[in-house]
């Protein structure tokens, strides 16, 4: 059977201000275009659909017509919540969602109350056992694991670690495995060992958040994990991959190269992984340079988001003049080799010694700007404030 992992979508993200519906809009069709093309039998998404847990209407339609669409064709769907989403929201559409062929896990389940979605798969009729596991919070861990595995938490043990509480669910979920059907895992959480993508929340990945690679069993033929945003697979008993997001989200980012998952396996053999790139959406890209050099980049920089590290001291007019040739740049900085040094303290003694166009002169000169006309309007503007007239 074939499917393809995603995750990460996080639609509804604006950066910078800028909406970028119509980037998600475009990335999720070329998504449904690759489920055709591969007529796979399954798309596993795995956590943060959506960018902010109250997702706008906007962001919800697209996101909703893309999965309908998915399930119309025949595939199964099936997504779970991650950070950024709201658990509670995917369950109360659960039931909905069902109907329409899309399988929603927004809370951890016991592997006989949905824990482990099962169909066949309809290219060759193999059993496919899907277990789920949405984000889990520190606090949601222990008491999801007290409801789904409650003869592995006693009291005496819910000082049990975070990664203990989550290899729990995780080996409750591998009992309703199949031995002779293909067995998938996905999970939204961080692996320890695992590389940042740039754009993840990292309070709620770093600290008691790791768990090893190495407690998914090695009967798993495909992890299918979401959360960190950089494509890589995990050195484990298990094929353990996450697919990054589909889309950078911030510029942190900008390296990372945009792929769904293709998966390919069968009863008894070691999946095949193949990674389909991603072409919609724009790229994010930082540039730098003085103002002349930035000028000379901008047929490179194409249609694509900016940061831009300014390697000049900064003057009137600097940004509109960045903004005139390169409308995408989001960010504008001075570089810090252009910036003032100096990080000793001034007394006050000193300050009362200088007159304030020497002190702003000072600041002028801490800021890297050495622009006379920013001086000269100081000047201007003393007088008329000190003025008696």
């Amino acid at each position: 059977m074939k499917f393809i992992h995603t995750s990460d979508w996080h639609v509804g993200k604006t950066l910078k201000g800028r909406n970028r519906l119509d980037e998600h809009k475009a990335v999720l069709a070329e998504i449904v275009a690759l489920t055709r093309a591969h007529d796979v039998d399954a798309i596993v998404i795995s956590g943060d659909i959506y960018d902010s847990s109250a997702a706008t209407a906007d962001a919800q339609r697209l996101v909703v017509n893309t999965l309908m669409t998915m399930a119309s064709d025949g595939v199964e769907v099936i997504a779970i919540a991650g950070n950024h989403d709201h658990g509670g929201t995917f369950e109360a559409y659960r039931p909905l969602m069902g109907r329409a062929g899309i399988q929603l896990f927004g809370q951890a389940r016991a592997r006989d109350k949905g824990g482990v979605y099962t169909f066949a798969a309809r290219s060759d009729d193999s059993p496919v056992n899907v277990a789920a596991i949405p984000f889990l919070s520190q606090r949601y861990a222990i008491r999801a694991a007290q409801l789904i595995a409650p003869g592995d938490n006693v009291p005496a043990r819910n000082v049990g670690s975070y990664d203990q509480w989550v290899r729990n669910i995780v080996t409750h979920l591998g009992e309703g495995y199949d031995p002779a059907g293909v067995n998938i895992l996905t999970a939204h959480l961080t692996c320890t060992g695992g590389t940042f993508g740039g754009g993840e929340r990292v309070a709620q990945s770093i600290f008691e958040y790791h768990v090893p690679a190495a407690i998914f069993p090695i009967e798993t033929h495909y992890v299918a994990l979401g959360h960190l945003h950089r494509r890589q697979e995990l050195p484990a008993a298990a094929p353990v991959h996450y697919s990054g997001a589909p889309l950078p989200v911030d510029f942190g980012e900008e390296d990372n190269t945009p792929v769904v998952v293709l998966v390919e396996t069968e009863p008894g053999k070691p999946a095949k992984v193949t990674d389909l790139p991603i072409t919609a959406g724009r790229r994010l890209r930082t540039l730098e340079g003085s103002v002349e050099e930035l000028r000379a980049q901008v047929d490179a920089a194409g249609d694509d988001w900016l940061r831009v590290r300014v390697k000049q001291s900064t003057y009137a007019g600097l940004r509109d003049d960045i903004l005139e040739v390169l409308p995408n740049a989001l960010e504008i900085h001075i570089h810090p080799d252009f910036t003032a040094t100096s990080s000793g303290k001034v007394s006050s003694a000193q300050v009362a010694s200088k007159t304030p166009a020497e002190l702003f002169a000072d600041f002028c000169a801490h800021v890297g700007s050495d622009d006379k006309r920013v001086k000269a309007l100081f000047d201007t503007l003393h007088d008329e404030l000190t003025s008696t007239r």
